[in-house]
């Protein structure tokens, strides 16, 4: 279920991207607003439908800070790995198959630099973040905060937050509006290790604070 869910959003992603850009007459913000739209609103759709079967992770990151956690099996952290991979790339082909284009493509769509790489670290730090405090929640609110996020990420980051190496990965193979070079695919993975890696550390400090003063009282 981990590797269908992540193949609908990354036909989501993609599918939206090229669906976009081919209405908007050259406009870049009109075709990126498409996708966003598009793209938040399936990631809550797909969450709500998935988050009880699976947990709705979608995310290599995600699923590595909660397995450090402890608050998901570590044993199956290597199956949801492959299953998101796995379902990126057969989300990007499936998205290419939609539109009649050729299944796999390498992409030329340059992302690269330290502000993309800053801007990366941020839109997966927050992600993270929301994803833990949110989930603490139990009122089913998490799905709408995740997919709101990351509305609001692709447009006050300049590298559009990717916040998910198994998403970057398979856009690698997309040369429409959603690509990334695969050169540029490195840069983003290990910014978006960093986020996730200080997102954990934040809430972990949070949580220790917590601690401290309920058993100071």
């Amino acid at each position: 279920m981990e590797g269908l869910g992540t193949a609908l959003l990354l036909a989501a992603v993609v599918g939206s991207g090229i669906m976009g850009e081919s209405l908007a007459a050259g406009n870049v913000a009109i075709a990126l607003l498409a996708n966003t739209i598009a793209t938040g609103a399936a990631l809550v759709a797909l969450l709500l439908a998935f988050g009880p079967v699976s947990g709705a992770h979608f995310n290599p990151v995600v699923t590595l800070v909660l397995a450090a956690r402890r608050d998901f099996a570590r044993g199956e952290v290597p199956a949801y790995l492959v299953a998101q991979l796995a379902g990126a790339v057969a989300g990007v082909v499936l998205a290419h198959g939609m539109f009649d284009l050729p299944l796999v493509a390498a992409s030329e769509h340059v992302r690269e630099g330290a502000s993309l790489a800053l801007s990366e670290v941020i839109a997966t730090f927050g992600l993270v973040v929301v994803i833990l405090l949110v989930s603490r929640r139990k009122d089913g609110s998490a799905p709408y905060a995740v997919g709101a996020y990351i509305t609001a990420a692709y447009w006050f980051t300049a590298s559009t937050s990717f916040a998910n190496p198994a998403v970057t990965l398979a856009r690698a193979l997309t040369p429409t509006f959603a690509g990334i070079r695969p050169i540029d695919v490195p840069l983003f993975v290990v910014a978006q290790s960093i986020g996730a890696a200080l997102a954990a550390g934040l809430v972990w400090w949070m949580e220790r604070g917590g601690a401290a003063e309920e058993s100071s009282t």
